[in-house]
Order: structure tokens, then sequence, then C-alpha cells
């Protein structure tokens, strides 16, 4: 069924773009004093109605002397329930070179070496959960989930532009973001973003190319809202296996030529992986409330100021078009007439002198005793007129607010993938087992997946009275997927599983001291019977010595059974049927102590996991350096891993001199099973300053170390990051990364220039984060980010 829909979702996108950037047209046509459009102006501009006697263009016509008002709100959703939380737009400056790092902004993530590819994170509190499409887990930097996304709600239209390079037509980088930003009228935004990815690759048969395009809209109505996401990735990686010999890095002296890094001999060639996923997520929702006033906010008194200006000079245009076309000689007439009248003709202004009440007269009972107010003076009178015009003011900057009471919520996620892994030229004797298909080394392994996911929720919102210190939820999904996977005879065979659950959430998030939020979910029917998810998070905010200390806690118990690919997987060389695992218990307690004023962050982490489910990867290495009996499994830990996590952020800064560091402790029960470094480092030291006062400058240099441990190895067959289980088995780290950067910001725009890996060449020349995989060596990028408001 899906497979019908998402062929042409890619084509429907584009063309879909193109009406995004014509509401850009639309979204700057005269607005009332609501924001909303005129509606006695239809947006069209007779350029000789803007020309006064002498053909000349009218200033206030063009606009020339309008400001555009900037303001730009971001927020992500909730992926069950739509749920808005404020977010931060992406423009800031600090560390803006490392964003652009396949490594992470910190340096934290194992790769195997270029841009692009595919990586795993060393700090293990902060993997994601496994997905039931576990092939594009290792592009999470790229491929962005839907509470993710940051949708918008600009006051004028917002393009943003990034670009970075590094190296030349053989083996360099490139990497362009291209995002838009638009609303019709207040309640209406839209965008789209555009990123592709191409890093050419060092060393040989390492490219990557990674496509990403996204449109998506909301809707924030007083009664009704919605979110809709939709995006099309693709990610192509050819895998050359790593190199054959790690001497070429760590003792190049031992070998009679000088290789470059293009030239170091390399396992595979002619092998790709390609990921082709489409993603379509809706979440929409109907409240029930009531009105009450409130103050506007800052920008949107400067949104309403503007439109109020705009008012004023369409009307004043207008009323020189009717003067130069001789419309208002009716109304000179009218006024001359009322000018004219009659001395004796009768006039109405004010309270004759002789008149009475009837009656009582009505006391004032804006002053003590009922008396009226008395204006003795012209001091008197300026006062009551300032005090009335402040009151007129106050209420111009009051809008009424609409507050729900009761929410009814329905949330869709209809998601597509495809995974193929194709092959030419393997070495003879590569894998350890084939499956279907002649001896050949040749190899084209096909699975897809789609999936149906809904939640309907009803909601009692939080905030609604005094009374109403929580939100409660109660919801109910359906999970829908389908798998296929080759039979030994290469043919197709679908797998289908389909679940329910229900659940239950309690949160509260207004407020400034405390905030908290319980959910439960249990699952009662189909493949995912007896999974529990309970879920819990609070967080209290209190003044110590002029600033907030924030206290932080997070626990979860899951009982989850495992992903599909582990239960089952068919290819050429790889095939695995597990359907007696046991389902897996993780446990997590989780504490955080911030203090702004100090700028310390401290995080302490405590899991068990029992019933671990993990990939491992064997293979031997020959004595001329080649691959042999390459295979991969499907591991379950008998027991529990127990693991203790401790990390520290700390922040110092004197003068223009500034420190940054974040210091994790990782402890293991058992690193066969579940191999983490002890200890991993992030340092940064820099200088911040001004140039001409209007230019802002970071100059300086960072960087990443971890210990030594058996870090996972990476399988190209599955696409995969793996546990070690080879007797040829090595430890990677206890070797330094250092970048040295200048990083500029300047208005809307911001640049840096990056030499990573400065110390390439020193040391013990360790610079592996995946076995056999070396990292690139010195390279001088550039990168810059632009935003436009049009």
């Amino acid at each position: 069924m899906l497979s019908q829909i998402f062929p042409s979702m890619r084509k429907s996108l584009l063309l879909l773009s193109l009406l995004m950037l014509a509401l850009n047209g639309y979204a700057q046509m005269p607005y009332d004093d609501m924001g909303m459009m005129s509606a006695n102006d239809n947006g069209s501009r007779n350029r000789n109605r803007n020309r006064d006697r002498n053909g000349t263009m009218d200033p206030d016509s063009m606009g020339t002397d309008k400001e555009i008002p900037r303001g730009l709100h971001v927020w992500t959703v909730d992926n069950k329930f739509g749920d808005i939380s404020k977010a931060q737009p992406d423009t800031l400056s600090h560390l803006f070179m490392n964003t652009i790092l396949t490594t992470g902004k910190y340096g934290e993530y194992n790769t195997t070496g270029n841009l692009g590819a595919p990586r795993q994170n060393r700090i293990f509190i902060d993997r994601p959960f496994s997905s039931q499409f576990v092939f594009t887990q290792p592009y999470d930097f790229f491929i962005r989930q839907p509470e993710e996304h940051h949708f918008t709600n600009t006051l004028s239209p917002i393009t943003n532009l990034s670009y970075n390079s590094a190296g030349n037509r053989t083996n360099g980088e490139n990497h362009l973001t291209a995002k838009f930003a638009v609303n019709a009228g207040k309640r209406i935004g839209a965008g789209f973003s555009f990123d592709y990815l191409y890093g050419r690759g060092y060393y040989d048969s390492q490219s990557t190319s990674l496509f990403n395009y996204t449109m998506y809209g909301s809707y924030l109505g007083e009664r009704y809202q919605a979110h809709l996401l939709l995006s099309t990735n693709h990610q192509k990686v050819t895998e050359n296996g790593g190199i054959t010999n790690d001497f070429y890095i760590t003792h190049p002296e031992s070998f009679n030529d000088n290789y470059q890094t293009s030239e170091i001999p390399t396992v595979l060639s002619r092998n790709w992986n390609r990921n082709d996923n489409q993603h379509i997520f809706l979440t929409h929702r109907y409240n029930v409330g009531f009105y009450k006033k409130v103050r506007m906010t800052e920008e949107e008194i400067a949104a309403k100021k503007f439109a109020m200006e705009s008012k004023k000079q369409n009307e004043e245009r207008k009323a020189r078009e009717r003067m130069r076309n001789g419309e208002d000689d009716e109304e000179d007439e009218n006024q001359e007439r009322n000018n004219n009248k009659k001395a004796d003709e009768p006039t109405f202004s004010g309270r004759p002198d002789n008149a009475k009440v009837i009656g009582t007269e009505p006391a004032d009972t804006t002053k003590a005793g009922g008396e009226r107010i008395v204006i003795s003076s012209q001091e008197v009178a300026d006062s009551l007129i300032h005090a009335d015009a402040i009151a007129q003011e106050d209420t111009t900057w009051m809008k009424d607010e609409y507050v729900p009471v009761t929410s009814f919520i329905h949330t869709l996620h209809l998601t597509n993938y495809k995974r193929i892994y194709q092959a030419y030229n393997s070495p003879a004797g590569y894998y350890a087992d084939t499956f279907f298909g002649a001896q050949s080394d040749s190899i084209y392994d096909l699975t897809r997946h789609y999936r149906i996911k809904n939640t309907l929720a009803i909601s009692l919102l939080e905030g609604f009275n005094k009374w109403a210190k929580a939100g409660l939820k109660v919801f109910a999904t359906s999970d829908f997927r389908h798998f296929t996977l080759p039979d030994q005879e290469q043919m197709e065979v679908g797998y289908n599983e389909h679940t329910l659950s229900i659940g239950g959430q309690l949160a509260k998030q207004e407020g400034k001291t405390l905030h908290y939020n319980l959910l439960a979910e249990t699952w009662l029917l189909g493949e995912d019977f007896g999974q529990l998810h309970l879920d819990a998070t609070a967080d209290v905010n209190f003044p110590l010595f002029g600033d907030t200390v924030t206290l932080a806690a997070k626990a979860f118990i899951h009982r989850d059974n495992p992903v599909f690919y582990f239960r089952k997987y068919h290819s050429k060389h790889l095939w695995w049927e597990n359907d007696n695992l046991d389902k897996i218990l993780h446990n997590r307690v989780e504490g955080l102590l911030k203090y702004q004023k100090t700028h310390t962050t401290l995080r302490i982490a405590v899991d068990n996991i029992t019933n671990y489910t993990y990939f491992a990867q064997q293979y031997a290495i020959t004595d001329d350096f080649g691959r042999t009996g390459n295979t991969v499994s499907v591991r379950q830990k008998d027991g529990s891993v127990n693991l203790l996590t401790a990390s520290l952020q700390q922040d110092f800064k004197l003068g223009p001199l500034n420190w940054q560091s974040i210091i994790t402790y990782q402890k293991s029960s058992d690193q066969d099973v579940l191999p983490l470094p002890d200890l991993n480092i992030y340092s940064n030291l820099f200088l911040r300053f001004k140039i001409a006062h209007v230019l802002n400058c970071d100059l300086g240099a960072d960087i990443r170390y971890f210990t030594k441990y058996y870090a996972p190895d990476y399988s190209p067959l599955l696409g995969q990051y793996a546990v070690q289980e080879s007797s040829d088995k090595i430890k990677l780290g206890n070797y330094p990364i250092i970048d040295a950067y200048a990083n500029f910001n300047l208005k809307q725009a911001r640049f840096f220039i990056m030499f990573t890996h400065v110390n390439a060449g020193n040391g013990n020349r360790n610079y592996f984060l995946t076995p056999h995989y070396p990292l690139n060596e010195r390279i001088m990028r550039l990168g810059i980010s632009w935003t436009f408001f049009n």
C-alpha cells in the first residue's frame, strides 16, 4: 500500500516547495492592525497610482521608509501527542564549526572517518533506543526524528543558507543546507529545508552522498492546531572494509615507500550501502475552552505597530490618489455647507446651563464620598488626559487569548524504508557462509519496511484555572509494521506485525519552580504483547546566591521486545531466526545538577540491563592482511549488565579567555558485552573578542580524548556497529585529536576557518575511532551560514 504512495513523494515535495516560495510574495502583502491581510486591498499595485503629477514614485508607496519586522519563534512537538515545547533557533556562533563534523559537537562519536559516514556514540546514556529499522540509526545526524524538527512562526520570510567545504575535486568534502520559513497570516507557518552532503573521501572507496528534503507546515488556531512534516532521505555510502594493515598509519617507517592516504590498500572495493526512506508525520488536535484578556508579547506589539503604520500609510496614499483624481470635491462641498449654516440654526453641544436631572444624580464611584471630579487647573486636566491615554494604550496592546481546557488529539506516522547492500569483487573467502545464490563475488541484499502508527488521546490541560495544577492524558496507539526479506529462492517474503497499546500521562510544565512528567504505556495485543514503559522526569529550580540552581531527575523502566531485525534477518551471507529471544529489561536512574552562576553541570546515571541484545562480528586476518570468515551474529547477554556514568561540564572565564571542558566517566560491568571507554574528555580553550566593535571572534583550539578500550567494529555487510569477537581484537584510544579554529559572527552571518587534526603525524599515531578505519589527516575547512530577512 505505502509502496504505491511514496515513490512520487519526492517530486510532490519539490512541487510543493514552489508553492511555499509563492507564499513569500503573499506574506509581504498589506496587513491590517491584526496582522492579517487588509480586506480593502487585494494586493495588486498599480504603478501609475503611486506616482505624483510629475511622474515620480511616491516614497511612501514604495515602502522604503518602513523597517521589516524581524521575529522568529521556534518550537518542537512531541511525537506522541504533538505537545509544543519552546526551542532555540540554530543561530548561535559558539562552536558553529563543530556542528559540521560527523564526530559530533563535542567529539563524542566513533565514525569510519569520512564526512557523513556511519557513527555511534561513545557515551552510552546518550545513545538513542533501537528503532525497528536499525539500518538508518548510524545516520542519526542526518535523519532527524519528528520531535527534533524545528517548526517556525516568523514576522517576515526568512532564508538561511549554510555551506562548508574542504579538500579538492579528488578528495574534498562539501555540505550545503538551505532553509526557508514563511507565514501566511499569524496562524499558518510553513517552510522547507534542503540538505546535501558529499564526501569524496581521503582514503580509497570511502565516498558518501546524503540527501534530505523536508517540508513542514503548522496551523495554530484557538481551537484547532495541526503540525505536518514531510521528508525524503537518501544515503549512499561506499564501503572499503577498512585498511588492510594498520601499520600504514601507526608505523609508516616500516614501509620502503611513502604512501599517500589514497594509496593505502583497503579490504573492499565496489561495495555500497544504500538507504532510501520517506516520512509523513501529522499531529493535530481540537481544543475546547474559553477566552481571557492577556497582554501581547513584545514581538506581537512590534508586529501590530508595523501593521498599524502600514494601514495608516495606505490610507494616506489613497487619500492623495483621490485628491489627484478629483474624488474629494463632493466631500469639500459638504464641508462648505456645514460651515455656512444660519446663525439661528440650533446646535447641540454640551449640557445646557438650566438643565436638571430628574431624581438623585448618580454619584461618581471613582472618588471618595461619591464626589464628582473637579478640574481645578490645567495640570489636573493634563493628568486626566495622560491617564486616559495610558488606559487606551494598555487596551490597544491587550488581546483575547483562548484558554483550552480539553483537547482531542490524533497523531499519525507513516514511514517507508528500503535498504540495499550491493557489492562486486568481494575477496575470495571473505564471508563465512553463503545461504543462497552461487558462490560469486557479487551481492544484492534487499530489505523493505513500512509502518503505519496512529495515536488517539484525550487531554485535560494544565493551567486553565488555579486548581488545575497538572495536565492529564489517556491514549491508545495502533502500530502496524510490514517487513520484507528474501527467502532461499531469493523471492521477497512479507512479515506483518500489529500491536495495540494504551497508556496515560500526568504532567506539569507551567511555572518556574517545579515541573514533572509521568508516562505509562503497556502493550495489550500483537507481537509486542507484554511490553511496558514507565518514564518519569522532574526538575526543581530555586534561587541561590543571586542565580538559579536546577535539580533534575530522570528515570525509566522499559521492558521491550527485541526489534524485528534482531529477531529475523535474511541475506546472501547472513541469516538468523531468533524467535526465542527474551524481552529486554532496561532500568535507569539519572540526576542532574546545574548552576548557572558557576557554569557547572553535573550528571550521574545508573543503568541495569537484563538480556542486553547486540550485534557481534567475527573474522580472521590472514598473513597477507586479508580477511576471511566474516560473519555477524545476534547475541543476548544471559543475566544483567550494570553501568555507572558520571559527567561534569565546567566552564571558566577570565576576561577574554574562556575554557570549557566536559569530562565523562563510565564503568561497564561487562566490557565484552558493553565495551565503553572509562574516560571521555572534551576541552575547548579560546579567546573571545570583538573586531571594530561589530565582528565577534572566537580564536582557539579544542581537544578530544578517550582512554583505551575494545571499540566496536563496523560491519559493511550489515551497515552496523558490532562488538569485536575476533581473535584479533584490538584496543583503540589514548590518542588526543586537536582542532584549531577561528570562528566569527557578524550580524546575521556566521563563518569559520578550521584546521582539523592539527597534531596528525605526532605521538603514537593511533588515530582510529573504529578498528582499521583511520581518521583523516590535517585538513583545512571553511564554512559559512547566512540568514536573510526578506
